[in-house]
């Protein structure tokens, strides 16, 4: 069963930068698309990144230009580096993959647990 691990997330004031990592674990035979989530309190979930195994991204409006998404395949880890943050960007931030454990496999997708990020002065 495929695992999504995240760490990184915390507190941080106008302005800073803080970067999330997210591994993917448990016999995987293939990582494909990976991305990043964020939900806030009474809002629902919304994509923030994408990244693709060739590496081409996607990103929300609201952060483009001050988050990157990047990913390590050999290590089916995917990071979000987060800068000049804003308290807009308080939320949950979801890890995100797809993934199947053979090659006639199904793909399918799988969650993290969520790590909260506020930023507030």
């Amino acid at each position: 069963q495929v695992q999504l691990v995240e760490s990184g997330g915390g507190l941080v004031q106008p302005g800073g930068s803080l970067r999330l990592s997210c591994a993917a674990s448990g016999g995987i035979f293939s990582v494909r698309t990976m991305g990043w989530y964020r939900q806030a309190p009474g809002k629902p979930r919304d994509l923030v990144a994408t990244i693709a195994t060739a590496g081409n991204t996607n990103y929300a409006d609201s952060v483009k230009g001050r988050f990157t998404i990047s990913r390590d395949n050999a290590k089916n880890t995917v990071y979000l580096q987060m800068s000049s943050l804003k308290p807009e960007d308080t939320a949950v931030y979801y890890c995100n993959a797809d993934a199947r454990m053979s090659l006639y496999g199904s793909l399918n997708n799988y969650w993290g647990q969520g790590t909260q990020v506020t930023v507030s002065s």
